[in-house]
Order: C-alpha cells, then sequence, then structure tokens
C-alpha cells in the first residue's frame, strides 16, 4: 500500500503518484556495508547509497522497518512501533556531536574491529559497542552541552511525549532484566505500565536517580537516531530521491507498545495466515496455517480514542519518508487469527 503526502513539495517536484512510473532500489539497511562501518549498515551508508541511486537516474530507495529490534534482530518483530533501531545510528567522531574524538578511538581500541566487520553481522556485539559508545557520548552531553542544546533534546521529548516515556521506561526494565522481553514473566511490580511507574517513584533516592539517568539515555539515542534520520530525509531530497519506509500491520507481543497499552490489543488471540499447502515439510502449517504470535488488535478500544496509536504511528513514519507501505494492509479489514 502506497501512502502519498501530496501536500508535500518534494514529492510534487518528484512527480510521485501511483499514475507515474519511477524506478528504485529495495534493500535492507543492514545489507549497506562499508570498509570503515562498525559491522553493520547505518545511516551514512545509506546517505551513499542515495547518491549512488541518484546517479543511476533512479528516484526511490525502498527500506525494511528500521524500528528496535529485540533478540531475533528480525525488523518484523520490533519492540517498538515507534522507536528507531539504534544500531543504524551512524557513530564517528562528532556523529553526534556529542561523541569526541579521543572517546570514539578509545571506544575502537576495546573491540577487534576486524573481526566485527567480517562476515555476517554480529548483532549482539554490534548492539553491545554502539550502545557503549552512545553512553560515552550521552555522558558527554549530560555534563557539556549547552542550554541550547539541552533545550532541544527536552522539546524532542515533549513531542514525543506519547510514546517516548513509555518505551524508555520498558527499555530500562529490559536491560535490568538481563535482556528479556517477556514483560508477563518479570516480577508483578514490573509487569504493566503503571505498576512500573510506581515502582521507581518509590524507589529510594539514589536507585531513583540511576533510573532516570537511564530513562533519560534511551531519549537520548531516540533524539539521535531521528534527528540522524531526518538529515538523511533532506539529503534524499537535495538528490531528487524518495524514501520508503514499511510498517508492518501488526506488533510483537513482548514490545513497549503492548506492554503500555494492553487494553489496546486482545492478548489471547494472534494473528497469522490461513493454511498454506505449499509447506510440505510444516504439517501445522499445511493444515492449520501460520501462526505469526503478534497480538490481534481490540479495534473498538482504538476507536474509543480515535486510533491515536495508529495515527502517531503513521506521523512517525511519515516524518522520515516519503512514502511507506503497510505489510499486510488486509489485516484493517480481516484477520486470520489463532487462540
Amino acid at each position: 500500500m502506497f501512502v502519498i503526502r501530496r501536500s508535500s513539495f518534494v514529492i510534487l517536484l518528484m512527480h510521485l503518484s501511483p499514475e507515474n512510473r519511477i524506478a528504485g532500489v529495495l534493500v535492507p539497511l543492514f545489507a549497506l556495508r562499508r570498509d570503515d562501518d562498525l559491522g553493520i549498515g547505518d545511516v551514512g551508508a545509506l546517505r551513499e547509497f542515495i547518491d549512488w541511486i541518484a546517479e543511476i537516474g533512479f528516484t526511490l530507495v525502498q527500506l525494511l522497518p528500521i524500528n528496535e529490534t529485540g533478540a531475533d534482530n528480525s525488523p518484523y518483530n520490533a519492540i517498538s512501533a515507534m522507536a528507531i533501531e539504534p544500531t543504524t545510528v551512524q557513530l564517528a567522531p562528532d556523529s553526534p556531536e556529542d561523541l569526541t574524538r579521543n572517546d570514539f578511538a578509545r571506544s575502537l581500541s576495546e573491540i577487534n574491529l576486524a573481526g566485527l566487520r567480517r562476515g555476517r553481522i554480529k548483532y549482539r556485539q554490534v548492539k553491545e559497542f554502539k550502545q557503549r559508545v552512545l553512553e560515552k557520548a550521552f555522558a558527554n552531553f549530560s555534563a557539556r552541552a549547552d542550554d541550547k542544546r539541552q533545550s532541544e533534546f527536552r522539546r524532542f521529548c515533549e513531542e514525543e511525549s506519547s510514546w517516548l516515556r513509555d518505551y524508555a521506561l520498558f527499555r530500562v526494565l529490559v536491560e535490568g532484566h538481563n535482556g528479556n522481553a517477556a514483560w508477563d514473566h518479570w516480577p508483578s511490580q514490573h509487569q504493566t505500565i503503571e505498576s512500573a511507574r510506581s515502582w521507581v517513584r518509590e524507589l529510594p533516592q539514589d536507585k531513583q536517580v540511576a533510573v532516570i539517568q537511564r530513562l533519560d539515555f534511551f531519549c537520548y539515542v531516540q533524539w539521535i537516531a531521528h534527528q540522524q534520520w531526518r538529515d538523511v530525509k533532506a539529503h534524499a531530497e537535495e538528490r531528487g530521491v524518495a524514501l520508503m519506509g514499511d510498517i508492518p500491520f501488526g506488533v510483537s507481543y513482548y514490545s513497549a507498545d503492548v506492554f503500555s497499552r494492553p487494553n489496546e490489543f486482545m492478548l489471547d488471540w494472534f494473528g497469522g495466515a490461513p493454511p498454506e499447502p505449499h509447506f510440505k515439510d510444516d504439517a501445522f502449517t499445511q493444515k492449520w496455517g501460520q501462526n505469526w504470535g503478534i497480538p490481534v488488535y481490540r479495534w473498538s478500544a482504538k476507536r474509543a480514542n480515535n486510533f491515536q496509536w495508529w495515527r502517531e504511528r503513521v506521523r512517525a513514519t511519515r516524518r522520515i519518508f516519503h512514502l511507506f507501505r503497510i505489510d499486510h494492509v488486509q489485516g484493517f479489514y480481516r484477520v486470520y487469527a489463532f487462540p
């Protein structure tokens, strides 16, 4: 499904409409590797790819979902429908501007960079390394950022308040449970967004301060990610190239969205696909179909708040992409579900 911002001057300038044929490339961002990357494709590689696309006369780059992934690293099983995957952030001296040359050099000296770059993507190592580098940038930001930059960060947090703080709390809890996002197996004081907020408020002051710092860190990472992606979008516009995003219709059961809005999902029904006779080696799929494990939406609850979550999800995507598709858009009309 193509969704077009007809009010956008850029879209009109590019003549992007269903009536006009264009040529483009679909590419997974993680596959855009460079000689000097950090083990995975990032927005820096995407910028170079956009330049190449423009030079050969194409006008579209389509990407897989860029939302933050969980333990399985699948872009279609993200732990947040709003948050951007931190490994997409380009890290280098002054990128972000809080990252010093010395801090970056020290970080590189602590890893086997050649091994990280060689072969298939080593997701766990890449994620851990990039988080450590971002933590150094955040420490510098917290200690030395001027009032203007601090104000910009606070403004971002306010603008994204409908999801950002709950997402950050979810990330803090996942981290506190050794990377386990299965919130329904956490201690009772962590299993709902309300009880988790109360837990933070009731912590001793020193521990509460530490938690708040981690909340701010995860918000900071999203601030940097959104800045870099919007800059890439602007660069694409300068080169006459449109970026096309991808919204999976469903979300992971173990996501910040389900954790913070459980009443908007039917947690005992899971979406999937009807039986497929072509799966000769999978008797279950042949007989019953595919169970994707994504909770079915409780549309009555979505309708009650005027589909706020879906509207915010679309707005977040439109801020970064000129076009987008909704994967399995027919889910708006019918869903094959498993109890």
